[in-house]
């Protein structure tokens, strides 16, 4: 009898604890993720007025699945001769942060340090307080000082499937309207 009653509260453990985890994240924003791929789909096919690619496919040198796309807003030809940051390098940034709707979740613009509007952080570490997510070390690289761009980041080089603040679900697909002021300590050597 003791055997019967064991097994039936072990029964009623595990259901209890398969009920209390509930869906799995990827159930929870089953419907999140397929509109912010449909979106980035439809936004990386996007044609400009001449019908030429609006935005440029960026592929990491070290992952060819992991890219990013960017549009860029100035004449690169103006800004060619000037530095571009490495993988390693410490930048200063003017941004402002979108998920795929449009709804802002950061922006350099509230900052004053290290100067008005701009943030330096470091491009060689990664989802930390003072580092970028994988998206910006794809794109940062091919940027020169003075150029501006919009960045879209698939969420596999954004956040993934963590939540960030109360605007950055799982699955989110990331925008930023980005300016390369400067690349921190930038030392040119004869």
């Amino acid at each position: 009898m003791k055997k019967i009653l064991y097994i039936l509260m072990l029964v009623a453990t595990t259901m209890g604890i398969t009920s209390c985890l509930g869906e799995g994240v990827e159930d929870t924003y089953k419907d999140w993720r397929k509109a912010n791929e449909k979106w980035l789909a439809e936004e990386s096919m996007k044609l400009d007025k001449n019908g030429k690619q609006y935005y440029e496919a960026i592929t990491a040198p070290w992952d060819p699945n992991a890219r990013v796309y960017v549009h860029w807003f100035n004449d690169r030809e103006l800004t060619k001769g000037n530095i571009s940051p490495l993988y390693t390098s410490t930048v200063d940034v003017r941004y402002i942060g979108r998920i795929y709707d449009g709804t802002a979740f950061d922006s350099s613009y509230l900052s004053t340090s290290p100067r008005d509007s701009v943030v330096r952080m470091s491009l060689g570490t990664t989802s930390s307080s003072s580092g970028v997510i994988e998206g910006w070390g794809i794109a940062l690289p091919k940027m020169h000082v003075g150029d501006s761009c919009r960045i879209l980041i698939n969420y596999a080089q954004a956040y993934g499937t963590y939540s960030v603040g109360t605007v950055i679900k799982p699955y989110s697909v990331l925008q930023f309207d980005m300016k390369l002021e400067d690349v921190y300590k930038y030392e040119a050597k004869p």
